[in-house]
């Protein structure tokens, strides 16, 4: 009896144990190998299923693989389509709904070619043999033709010997993060014939044409071109059209001298929605977009988003062409809106404290989106009546073991007054009532804003021990023009002032330790954090990432020429204002606090150099520093064990100086 108790009582505590939820751990750097995103979803034409992109990362080749997936509306199937190490992209069902497209460099192939699919699966059927870049494509409604936008052929290394020959440029704009050094090599649009699998030439010459989108009838295709003297020198595209055959004329719909973007034909082929910048010079950094509605045959635009004073993207047309939805940014979100074509009336359809990214028609009242939230990565759903469905669960695995940070948003007051919003993150579990080391982590852009979405790196160091803090300093998008606007020509300034307002508030609150700040970004995150330490010395460790301070040094090696001199004017024009905005180099005596600078060998969008600079300096001087450099990486890393090693260093540096005083 007493045998048969144990062993009951033994059964019983091991059922117990295995019902016991595993301990959650903090979120870690070795955790970037571990995380999936989802990209570039498509409704099939009966709305019944989704295609998407799901990148994951192959550690053994070091590097991110993407491959196709498919889900069911109702969420109760997913499939996965592809598994080639080569990846695949831009996935696009056919208009019969029968087939799945997609673009991949497999088997050997130097550039991306076309293939097609059966979307209930099997072997894949290469349809292009492409010797240049396809950059986009777009199906024929009729499903007997593809749109494709490709880029010049390049014959600079056909030589036997395979040595490039030199570059040769005579552009006002040469050289573009990624793309390397700028010769004179367009895109333009060519028609792919499905039957005989021949490709005609639609558009040629010195200009690029990009974005086509074919009409409802299949007979034209509305595109983007920039068609000025000098397209380099101004941010103007407009909306063209014409007739999907070899030699056939252009017509331009649009004649605002700013931009307009993103064409989306109306359902009955009566109308254009797109995008159109508020500014209309040849500079548009501190811009932002407005929903626009115009004719097939071109007139007088209706400019639904003008009032709404909140940046929009993303157009896309309900199934029975009544109305337009749209993304917003709107301050710490990005939501759901839809504008009604016969009034202009607008309904906010979904929103909340999350960052909707992607919104696709599936039927009246029914969308497909895509959006995260700080504690949850990026997912689809179905957004039907305003309400989210989930539809995919990539990040339940990712998220299983670990323990996040709480996320909350504050509002801060900089000196002069001004409002600005912010979002904190705490570490999971943090004691109350007990300053904390701190961080500063700032957005790049600087137009741009932090949302309550999930955030992989601010995570990662709230797990470290830190609170995190963001500000949506002036310069921001999702507060209005005004606040976007405010640091035109002047920067360094008012940015600074925002970021001092809120070390100031959470300092007050006893959020902060004064004694263990610290402050980090990368591009103009890093720019910011050079003009912060410049500033005041509050800050005990700074990590500047992909940054500059000699702004004067930066005209001619990067790829601002055009915004250069319409802010600031040409150098020889104007000096005193480019010192001035150069003050963290030309002052840096004023420095005291220990700085690591990081910068990506490649990049042409701020250029190493920026980082090398300041490194210099401070090394000249005495305070502590160091420099790294990611081999081979342009300005956004995309090697994966330099994303984990430029987190684990983050988290050092920032321990080293801010945890050496156990208070």
């Amino acid at each position: 009896m007493k045998t048969i108790l144990l062993g009951i009582l033994t059964l019983t505590a091991a059922v117990s144990l295995a019902q016991t939820p595993a301990k959650k751990r903090p979120i870690a750097p070795q955790d970037i190998y571990r995380l999936q995103t989802i990209n570039d979803p498509q409704v099939s034409p009966d709305g019944k299923l989704v295609a998407y992109v799901l990148s994951s990362v192959d550690t053994t080749k070091d590097k991110r693989n993407a491959d196709l997936w498919m889900v069911s509306w109702d969420g109760q199937e997913t499939v996965q389509l592809t598994s080639s190490p080569d990846g695949e992209s831009r996935p696009r069902f056919s208009p019969d709904g029968k087939y799945l497209s997609f673009v991949s460099a497999r088997q050997g192939a130097t550039k991306g070619q076309l293939w097609l699919m059966d979307r209930r699966g099997g072997e894949a059927k290469k349809l292009t043999d492409l010797k240049t870049d396809l950059e986009d494509y777009e199906w024929a409604p009729d499903g007997k033709k593809i749109a494709l936008v490709l880029r010049d052929p390049d014959y600079a290394d056909s030589a036997k010997t395979k040595v490039r020959k030199p570059y040769v440029m005579d552009r006002y704009h040469f050289k573009a993060d990624m793309k390397g050094y700028l010769e004179r090599s367009a895109v333009h649009l060519y028609v792919f014939d499905m039957a005989t699998k021949k490709i005609d030439t639609l558009t040629t010459g010195d200009y690029d044409e990009t974005a086509p989108v074919w009409s409802p009838d299949g007979k034209q295709l509305a595109f983007v071109s920039n068609r000025t003297a000098e397209p380099d020198k101004n941010q103007n595209t407009d909306i063209y059209v014409m007739e999907a055959r070899k030699g056939a004329a252009l017509k331009q719909l649009t004649t605002w001298t700013g931009s307009d973007n993103d064409p989306v034909w109306s359902p009955d082929g009566k109308y254009i929605a797109y995008q159109r910048s508020t500014a209309s010079g040849d500079f548009l950094m501190y811009d932002q977009p407005v929903l626009a509605v115009i004719g097939k045959d071109g007139g007088e635009p209706k400019l639904l988003s003008k009032a709404l004073d909140r940046p929009v993207r993303n157009p896309r047309w309900s199934k029975d062409g009544q109305s337009i939805g749209v993304l917003v940014a709107d301050d710490r979100q990005t939501y759901v809106g839809q504008y009604t074509l016969a009034d202009g009336k607008f309904t906010k359809v979904a929103g909340g404290n999350r960052s909707y990214g992607s919104l696709e028609p599936v039927s009246a009242g029914s969308w497909l989106a895509g959006f995260s939230e700080p504690q949850l990565p990026g997912e689809l759903y179905a957004l039907e009546n305003g309400t989210p469905r989930r539809l995919t669960h990539v990040s339940d695995a990712f998220l299983a073991p670990l323990e996040l940070a709480t996320v909350e948003g504050f509002t801060s007051k900089s000196k002069d007054g001004t409002s600005v919003s912010n979002i904190l993150f705490k570490p999971a579990n943090a004691p109350t009532n007990k300053k904390m080391p701190t961080i500063f982590f700032i957005h790049g852009g600087p137009v741009g804003q932090d949302e309550f979405s999930f955030d992989l790196y601010r995570q990662i160091m709230a797990a470290g021990g830190y609170a995190v803090v963001a500000v949506n300093y002036r310069g921001s998008n999702g507060r209005g023009l005004d606040f976007t606007k405010a640091i035109y020509a002047d920067w360094g300034n008012k940015e600074v002032q925002d970021i001092l307002g809120a070390a100031d508030y959470v300092v007050e609150k006893g959020i902060a330790d004064p004694e263990r700040l610290g402050i980090g970004g990368w591009s103009y995150g890093g720019i910011l954090t050079n003009y912060t330490i410049a500033t005041d010395t509050r800050f005990k460790a700074a990590a500047s990432g992909a940054g500059s301070s000699l702004q004067l040094a930066m005209y001619g090696i990067d790829q601002y020429t055009n915004q250069y001199e319409n802010e600031l004017g040409a150098p020889w024009k104007n000096p005193e204002k480019w010192l001035k905005l150069s003050y963290p180099f030309l002052k840096a005596d004023r420095i005291k606090t220990p700085t690591m600078f990081m910068a990506s060998e490649k990049d042409f969008n701020v250029p190493v150099a920026g980082s090398e600079q300041m490194y210099q300096a401070l090394r000249s001087l005495g305070v502590p520093t160091q420099l790294i450099i990611y081999p081979g990486q342009f300005h956004g890393i995309t090697t994966p064990s330099y994303l984990k090693d430029r987190a684990e260093r983050y988290l050092n540096w920032f321990d080293k100086y801010l945890k050496a005083k156990t208070l």
